[in-house]
């Protein structure tokens, strides 16, 4: 994650956050487009509380009906109970801009980068991300989030694989098994993420894959067009210390958890082979992206209300159009 101080003007409309990132096509470095959406992650020690102070400054940015009913409880209790902790305010207009930012708990957002239990934000902050209010703790959190991201895609690679190839590994773990990739997101949007910020998954992820290298796991050489040609170790020792890096919940649900002897003692399952555990962790993965994000998709029709939700997957699968068309006209 990476500091700029050009991002991030609403916050001036808005109640203090304690976290705050930019993300999505806004950080794209060749990204001249000045109607594109800038969206943003907040996070706050008491969420209803931040949207009861908002919704005295911010009243339109919030569908009506819900500000009208139930306020900032109700705004929270539907983040929480419907989807997955977080409320989103989209097509927010200011200052000649259109602006659209989510609302999270700290100790949500720092509990999903560590169990990956939801695996939404957690996967959202695995990609480049702009910050722009820094907070230490999720700075350190999103360490282990980012090592484990490497791991679970190491284990999905092949024995030779590039350095692009890694980081659209990673890239596309959140998306396996989102809903809206069958409809309503373009189906090039992993590669158009890596090619657009390839130098920033590299300032996120060489150190990782350099100490991945120092442990003898990977091998490293160069290539042409400035990039690492990787080659990794599958052996059962080499793929068991890579799933340990993967987070407790996962790996419990894996099988591959830790499990207590009636002596005490802590001892780990045995892996039976690396296909199985990343069959395994595939299969996990999918389905914890696939609910959250079909609960996340109905939190947000009621959050926004019908017609922005409507106008919002419309342009979603606007730009899944426009892509498919481009690519067979291509082809």
């Amino acid at each position: 994650m990476e500091a700029r101080t050009n991002l991030g003007s609403l916050l001036k409309i808005l109640p203090p956050v304690d976290f705050c990132c930019v993300y999505g096509s806004s950080i794209h470095p060749n990204n001249n487009d000045k109607s594109s959406m800038e969206d943003y992650i907040l996070g706050v020690s008491n969420p209803q509380q931040w949207h009861s102070e908002n919704l005295k400054i911010n009243r339109v940015h919030y569908a009506s009906w819900m500000a009208s009913v139930g306020g900032a409880k109700l705004i929270t209790k539907a983040a929480d109970r419907i989807g997955v902790g977080v409320h989103f305010n989209p097509f927010v207009s200011w200052n000649n801009k259109m602006y659209k930012y989510g609302v999270v708990s700290m100790d949500d957002l720092v509990e999903d980068m560590l169990s990956w239990k939801r695996f939404y934000l957690s996967g959202r902050l695995q990609k480049p991300v702009r910050i722009i209010v820094d907070n230490k703790e999720v700075t350190n959190t999103n360490l282990v989030n980012l090592r484990a991201a490497s791991s679970a895609a190491l284990l999905l690679l092949p024995s030779k694989f590039t350095e692009r190839e890694l980081y659209a590994k990673i890239c596309s773990l959140s998306y396996m098994g989102d809903l809206r990739m069958l409809f309503a997101e373009d189906k090039n949007k992993v590669k158009k993420i890596v090619e657009g910020q390839f130098e920033l998954f590299r300032n996120m992820y060489k150190p990782l894959v350099e100490e991945y290298a120092t442990k003898q796991l990977l091998r490293l050489s160069s290539c042409g067009d400035n990039q690492m040609n990787i080659s990794q170790d599958c052996s059962l020792s080499a793929t068991s210390s890579v799933v340990s890096s993967l987070p407790e919940s996962l790996r419990s649900q894996m099988g591959m958890g830790t499990v207590e002897t009636k002596a005490g003692q802590i001892s780990k399952l045995t892996i039976g082979s690396r296909e199985e555990a990343a069959a395994l962790m595939q299969k996990v993965l999918r389905r914890r992206v696939m609910i959250s994000s079909a609960r996340q998709a109905v939190a947000g029709f009621i959050a926004v209300g019908a017609v922005h939700g409507v106008k919002y997957l419309g342009k979603k699968m606007m730009k899944a159009w426009k892509s498919s068309s481009k690519r067979l006209l291509q082809n």
